[in-house]
């Protein structure tokens, strides 16, 4: 039987958990060793809704959708502010923020799916840096805000000490709930001025519902990083 040294098998299990987190966080752009993680450039594609074809920006799409499609009629466009990226998309009335996300983005993260009734907070992003539930939030009414999700404040050089402390604590098990309470974390963070208490962040972090039982794990992420960050902000 081939002997693993001890070193390489610690190795290979920090990033495997790391690995782990990040998947859970939505980042499949960013790539998990166990020196840490690396965010690769991601470059946006524009994909018809109606036959899947892609093109590199907004005004292609709406010139094909029109041609192409005239049978339809042309959906609402909506401009958006993502994770500090302007984005054009073409939205229906009736869809939510989580929907666009999805469907229009391509953001999986925080656009989990799980009660669809605004109950168990694990669609939860930031809005103008404020929580909001983005299964009950119309796309149609967040035209021009600007929309933070665990994506992009992974890839956020600032918050590098919340995303090692998520990865450190091994805070994601089966992975809904993370992105949400990720998403939380950043806005626990800058309303008590890096500097929350445990009770506090519990009382916080309420509304977003483990199954799993993770809560404690979250808990000491946060307090982790707000030590960590409070002086160099």
């Amino acid at each position: 039987m081939t002997q693993i040294p001890r070193r390489d098998f610690i190795k290979a299990g920090t990033a495997a958990i790391a690995g782990a987190t990040l998947s859970a966080l939505g980042l499949g752009s960013i790539t998990a060793h166990a020196d840490g993680v690396i965010p690769e450039k991601q470059v946006f594609i524009y994909t018809c809704p109606v036959c899947g074809e892609k093109f590199p920006d907004f005004g292609r799409l709406k010139a094909h959708f029109e041609k192409a499609h005239k049978e339809l009629e042309v959906p609402k466009t909506v401009s958006f502010l993502i994770n500090n990226v302007e984005y054009d998309v073409f939205v229906e009335d009736h869809w939510t923020l989580r929907e666009a996300l999805v469907r229009a983005i391509g953001l999986t993260g925080n656009a989990k799916q799980m009660c669809d009734r605004g109950g168990c907070g694990s669609c939860t992003v930031l809005i103008d840096g404020r929580p909001a539930l983005s299964c009950t939030t119309l796309a149609v009414e967040c035209e021009g805000k600007r929309i933070e999700t665990s994506e992009g404040i992974a890839a956020d050089p600032k918050y590098r000490p919340l995303l090692e402390a998520y990865v450190r604590n091994d805070t994601a098990q089966c992975g809904y709930c993370t992105p949400a309470q990720f998403t939380m974390a950043k806005y626990i963070l800058n309303k008590y001025d890096f500097a929350p208490t445990e009770e506090q962040i519990r009382l916080e972090l309420s509304g977003n519902i483990c199954r799993c039982g993770t809560y404690a794990r979250h808990v000491k992420a946060i307090m982790e990083a707000a030590a960590e960050m409070k002086g160099g902000r």
